[in-house]
C-alpha cells in the first residue's frame, strides 16, 4: 500500500517523541524504566534513545538518559514541521474529493 512507509515513518516519529518526553519527565532514567512505563520493548526503547542521541537532543549518564538544551528548539521545530505536513496533507484530500466526486 502507497500509505504504508507513511504510517510507519509517523509511528516511529511519535514513539521517539513519546521516548524523549519520558526522558525530560523522569530524567535520568534507564532503558527498563522507559520500557516499564511506555508499555514498549526494550528494544524499541534502545533504538529511539540511539537516534534521540545521533540527534543530540539526549545523552548519557551514568543514571542513564537525559535532555540536552537542543531538545525543546527540535520540539519547537518540529512544530512547525507538522502544521505544514497537516496543510499539504489537507491539499491532498481536496485533490483526492476532487477525483472521486468527478
Amino acid at each position: 500500500m502507497i500509505t504504508y512507509k507513511l504510517e510507519a515513518e509517523m509511528e516511529l516519529v511519535g514513539r521517539h517523541i513519546r521516548v524523549l518526553k519520558e526522558v525530560m519527565n523522569d530524567q535520568p532514567v534507564g532503558i527498563i524504566k522507559l520500557s516499564q512505563k511506555l508499555e514498549l520493548p526494550e528494544h524499541k526503547i534502545r533504538y529511539s534513545l540511539r537516534i534521540l542521541e545521533q540527534e543530540g537532543l539526549i545523552e548519557p549518564s551514568p543514571g542513564g538518559a537525559k535532555t540536552t538544551r537542543k531538545a525543546k528548539k527540535m520540539l519547537r521545530n518540529l512544530k512547525e514541521v507538522l502544521k505544514r505536513i497537516e496543510e499539504e496533507a489537507r491539499q491532498l484530500q481536496n485533490e483526492i474529493d476532487e477525483i472521486i466526486n468527478s
